[in-house]
């Protein structure tokens, strides 16, 4: 085992013995009790000198080896770096369990690649903004406090020091190509001690582990708000649930921040984040915390949802449903759910008094695609709704036309963030247009009025119009959700013998919709999987019969191909024996003639 906290120096240590190997001259004396540097002056040649393990207290005796390239001088009793500063060749230097104070003597070591320091008395990073080369420093378990005087590192790529003082961090931003920086183990107590770290553009790897901040229940979702390009915290992969779970965090840190109306007018460099939410990421897994949506929750209620804000809070709060990939609650008369697996609670059995009762259903967290075969049963179950959605992605103008599968709509809420679809012009009349049945009184929160009705019928009315009259009968079909819709449409009215109540409702329904409109559809996922199936299957039948016609086809010319020469012959042939028969025949009939 090694000493706790530095696993990083023996990994460099096996890279000294791997670059070693490429070397001609080494030398090695372990464990063989020296008090001091052997006299190795006849070996001015030598590249790599291994004295680890032994008593040495001083390295002035090795001035004379200037081409010496690696020198490990690992578990000694060395108290200064005096006699260093000749080895202008040096690369690797590892001075790790000494006791050494003061980083000193380093100021010719301008190829130093790998500094290794580990586990010494040094109470303060300096002399080193000269070493321009320097990939790797180790300076794990010493004393030291604040992490300073790193301005000129600019080749640096991993910055280990666990197990210090450490108590507040500068200049990590200076080091353009920083990758890995391990403060493990030490006094950060808050990320604002940390501030640099987050103007890192190179920084893909952090570790915070054993500092008091990392006792925080939103330590690690602060620290990705703060450095944006991590890949790895703590030793751990940043995975995709820790990404989402981030966004979580921030829309509601956010939210607290704002003392105005508007929640999601971010910085430019967290609005960055936020845009690249999980749909663009190979899952619908939502990773939400209870306290995080608690905080989200509270700031629904008072001041996130702006000028949006219509769901009235009652004080008391039921949660349906619970888990570490969803959340789904009841708010008095508003039913809210988070992450796509509180959608199951839709499929509950619910009480006619209860259903009636929730007027108010607000999605967040969860892709629209995923809510649309659910829409048929919201219509059965909840008659009168406000319907919010937030960080649903709805991003084109026919996902809104789904909506006509409800029973009644009174007011409609999208949120411009996270649903592209707010950005485009025509996005509210095509709602008014499309959802003209239902009467719209409001689309977030402003209220529908006739000149918006009139110029919505001006805009869709002829384009619906012009696909109504136009469309052949087998192409509205596919168009519209049924072939008995189709028919009530056609028709124009509803009223049939033989047709239950709740039928009249529904075709009534679909008198007003009108077939104009009802050709802006988007059928959800269940219910074109059937005929999605059916057309595949006629389409592939179709297809082998056109390569089945095409071989035979080929097989025919590639026979006549053979047999054409003999073919060709044999024709060439009867044709001269046919010229050759009516010639004869012909003087024949002369013949005949002059004799008459």
């Amino acid at each position: 085992m090694w000493p706790l906290g530095c696993s990083r120096p023996f990994k460099i240590l096996n890279t000294t013995n791997i670059l070693s190997r490429g070397f001609n001259r080494m030398f090695s004396q372990c464990r063989r009790c020296l008090h001091e540097c052997p006299q190795l002056g006849v070996m001015d040649d030598l590249q790599v000198l291994n004295l680890q393990h032994n008593l040495i207290t001083g390295i002035s005796q090795l001035s004379l080896l200037r081409h010496l390239v690696v020198l490990n001088l690992d578990d000694n009793h060395i108290t200064d770096m005096s006699g260093i500063q000749a080895l202008t060749s040096l690369r690797i230097l590892t001075l790790a369990t000494n006791r050494i104070h003061q980083i000193s003597c380093l100021d010719n070591l301008a190829k130093l690649h790998i500094l290794d320091l580990h586990h010494n008395q040094i109470s303060k990073m300096e002399n080193l903004s000269h070493l321009t080369e320097l990939q790797v420093l180790n300076l794990a378990g010493n004393n030291i406090s604040r992490v300073e005087n790193l301005l000129g590192l600019d080749s640096l790529m991993e910055l280990n020091l666990r197990h210090n003082y450490i108590s507040f961090v500068a200049e990590v931003d200076l080091l353009p190509r920083l990758r890995r920086l391990f403060l493990s183990c030490n006094n950060i107590s808050s990320l604002h001690q940390l501030g640099c770290c987050g103007e890192s553009l190179s920084l893909s790897e952090l570790t915070l582990d054993g500092n008091p901040v990392a006792l925080e229940t939103w330590y690690k979702q602060a620290v990705l708000r703060c450095v944006l390009h991590l890949r790895q915290l703590d030793m751990k992969r940043i995975t995709v649930s820790l990404i989402t779970l981030f966004q979580v965090f921030l829309c509601g840190w956010y939210a607290v921040q704002n003392e105005t109306s508007v929640l999601y007018n971010e910085p430019s460099h967290l609005n960055n984040v936020t845009s690249q939410y999980s749909f663009q990421i190979q899952t619908q897994n939502l990773f939400v915390q209870r306290g995080i949506i608690r905080s989200i929750r509270a700031t629904l209620k008072s001041k996130s949802l702006g000028s949006y804000s219509t769901e009235n809070s009652s004080g008391s709060v039921t949660s349906l449903s619970l888990s570490d990939n969803h959340l789904a609650e009841l708010d008095g008369d508003t039913l809210r759910l988070f992450g796509l697996g509180a959608l199951d609670v839709l499929e509950r059995g619910w009480g006619a008094q209860t259903a009636s009762a929730v007027t108010v259903i607000a999605f967040r967290y969860i892709h629209f695609d995923a809510i649309v075969p659910m829409l048929p049963r919201i219509r059965v179950k909840f008659p009168n709704l406000h319907l919010i959605f937030l960080e649903t992605n709805i991003s084109r103008l026919p996902q809104l036309a789904a909506l006509a599968q409800v029973r009644r709509l009174d007011q409609l809420t999208i949120h411009q963030q996270g649903n592209p679809v707010v950005g485009l012009a025509l996005w509210r009349s095509f709602v008014i247009y499309r959802l003209h049945h239902f009467n719209l009184q409001r689309i977030n929160s402003q209220e529908v009025t006739m000149n918006d009705v009139i110029a919505a019928e001006r805009i869709f009315g002829t384009l619906g119009h012009v696909a109504a009259t136009e469309t052949p009968h087998c192409r509205l079909l596919f168009s519209v959700a049924s072939d008995r819709q189709l028919q009530f449409l056609l028709e124009g009215r509803g009223r049939r013998a033989g047709l239950s109540p709740e039928e009249l409702r529904d075709n009534g329904k679909l008198v007003g919709e009108g077939l104009s409109r009802a050709l802006f559809n988007y059928p959800s996922r269940d219910g074109s999987t059937d005929k999605a199936s059916e057309r595949t299957a006629t389409v592939d039948l179709y297809l082998q019969d056109l390569v089945r016609q095409a071989s035979e086809t080929n097989v025919k010319g590639e026979a006549l191909h053979c047999l054409w020469p003999a073919m060709f012959a044999e024709m060439v042939r009867d044709c001269v024996l046919e010229m050759s028969d009516r010639a004869k025949s012909t003087g024949d009939q002369v013949y005949q003639d002059h004799s008459r």
